[in-house]
């Protein structure tokens, strides 16, 4: 299973928690195929994939410069750089291509959003986004941040958690990044969905046997010189019956089973849950009791 047990957190909380900087990506054995499905991704759905505004090139080139740095000091064996160049799993990416932004995606697992502050609060002012959870770039592009979040429940403009959301990312600190996690189910194990919202009747099958645990590993962290904010999101996706085969799976499960039973019939619904959601507690229920 390759899914974090840190991401079974709780749902429509803000959950930021400061990260020590070492950690700030995630690389594993994975990263080959993940990259794979990135140029897959950009080569059908580029419209869909990458969008900048003008004026965010050298906020991208900052972005690259602190990964470049940040990869080949965490991980050396491999990632190695060279005159314009890095190599790793197997290819070479040529570091004075443009968009930079999406030359820094090229190196690692995660989608990279950038965030700029303007008159109407932090907004969403690039992104290279291969595996959206259930969004859509050009839905968000350009929009400041309760606007952004305007379908998540209690998140939307003039609630507190939007409130405080913009204080948060005003106080962010270059040497401290901050990390929180996010879960749902989906139906299939594809990286790349940007459906805007899950069909409102069943998905998962009788026994929950096409139902998938997708882990989003969000982290904050704001630029030194450009002060913008890069949002970095990685996915980990696997089969809910691989919590039977996980050291800790009737634990993972107990507390999905609260958190289910805790959503309202609002937040089950925006999770595409509402449908399914006695019979995932069945099911978990079944891997509790292991």
């Amino acid at each position: 299973m390759q899914a974090p047990i840190a991401g079974i957190s709780t749902p429509f909380q803000i959950g930021l928690k400061p990260l020590d900087v070492a950690a700030w990506i995630d690389v594993d054995d994975r990263l080959g195929a993940y990259l794979d499905e990135k140029q897959r991704v950009m080569s059908a759905h580029s419209g869909e994939a990458f969008a900048a505004e003008a004026g965010t090139e050298a906020a991208q080139a900052e972005v690259l410069s602190l990964l470049t740095a940040h990869l080949t000091e965490r991980y050396p064996d491999l990632y190695r750089q060279r005159a314009g160049t890095i190599d790793m799993a197997g290819r070479t990416v040529t570091l004075d291509d443009q968009p930079a932004l999406w030359t820094a995606a090229q190196l690692v697992q995660e989608d990279l959003v950038l965030m700029r502050k303007g008159a109407a609060g932090w907004r969403l002012a690039a992104a290279s986004l291969c595996f959206p959870s259930s969004w859509k770039l050009a839905d968000k592009f350009g929009r400041p941040m309760h606007e952004v979040h305007a379908p998540v429940p209690g998140f939307s403009e003039g609630t507190r958690n939007a409130g405080l959301i913009e204080r948060m990312f005003d106080n962010l600190r270059p040497e401290m990044p901050m990390i929180r996690w996010n879960w749902s189910l989906f139906s299939d194990p594809a990286l790349f969905h940007p459906e805007s919202a899950h069909p409102a009747g069943p998905r998962f099958g009788a026994k929950a046997e096409s139902a998938f645990l997708r882990i989003e590993r969000q982290t904050l962290r704001k630029l030194p010189q450009s002060r913008d904010i890069l949002f970095t999101i990685r996915i980990y996706v696997d089969p809910l019956a691989a919590l039977e085969r996980h050291s800790d799976g009737a634990g993972i499960a107990t507390s999905m089973i609260g958190q289910l039973r805790d959503m309202s019939a609002e937040q089950a619904g925006y999770k595409g849950l509402a449908a399914d959601r006695d019979l995932l507690i069945a099911r978990l229920g079944e891997i509790a009791a292991r």
